[in-house]
């Protein structure tokens, strides 16, 4: 199932744009232009809403709306759910607005214009992080215990590399998603503190086959996604 996003925003366009940015990315998208329509469609309290919360993974949240603001909403939906994540979308980049939003439990904050795939990829830490840790993964034949970045296949311990372990775990994590190339540059650079070049990151991909895969000529866990990326089948 798609993971659900809540965009509150009140310009049309945006709306429109970065909703579509959303889905290409395989997200569900609603969106509200209001305090009280963000409020409504998050925590039940009213109108077509009233009573049924929507399981959001994540809310994009506007600083700016046409009635209400971005803070008011923050602060009711963290008092309400303290798990759900928040990332504040505003044309203000001055440093008391940034420090207010993250002083009323904020996740993330980013300022207008963003760049798309920044976006995107902060949106996918952001949820990750506010998952439940997962301390033993499923991936094919694969087990992977998170705990001590330890895997094993049938039953017998596989030696990665520290790249091959990450670069592993971020197709566990992701199944059935695209994960194009770009979004493991930036986890392996968050993660391993080294920018992976293009040609680099295939030989990566090249090794983790060789070592997971029955058939690394014909692979099955990994699939190539020509033009966009990888897209994982554990």
């Amino acid at each position: 199932m798609a993971e659900r996003i809540l965009l509150v925003e009140d310009d049309p366009t945006i709306v429109e744009s970065l909703g579509e940015l959303l889905r290409s990315e395989g997200y569900a998208v609603d969106s509200a232009a209001t305090q009280d329509g963000a409020l409504a469609a998050a925590l039940g309290t009213g109108g077509a809403h009233a009573g049924t919360p929507t399981p959001y993974a994540l809310v994009l949240l506007d600083v700016t709306l046409a009635q209400g603001n971005g803070f008011a909403v923050c602060t009711a939906l963290k008092q309400a759910r303290s798990n759900l994540p928040v990332i504040f979308l505003t044309a203000s980049s001055d440093e008391f607005t940034t420090v207010a939003g993250i002083q009323m439990g904020a996740d993330d904050y980013i300022a207008k214009p963003f760049r798309p795939r920044e976006l995107l990829a902060r949106i996918a830490a952001t949820i990750r992080r506010a998952q439940p840790a997962q301390r033993v993964l499923r991936f094919g034949a694969l087990t992977i215990d998170t705990d001590r970045a330890h895997v094993e296949r049938d039953g017998a311990e596989l030696a990665l590399s520290a790249l091959e372990y990450r670069l592993l775990l971020l197709f566990a994590l992701n199944p059935g998603k695209l994960v194009t190339r770009e979004q493991i540059r930036t986890a392996l650079w968050d993660d391993a503190g080294t920018y992976i070049e293009e040609n680099t990151l295939s030989v990566y991909i090249k090794r983790l086959r060789d070592k997971i895969e029955d058939d690394p000529a014909h692979p099955v866990l990994i699939e190539t996604v020509r033009g966009l990326g990888y897209k994982a089948f554990g």
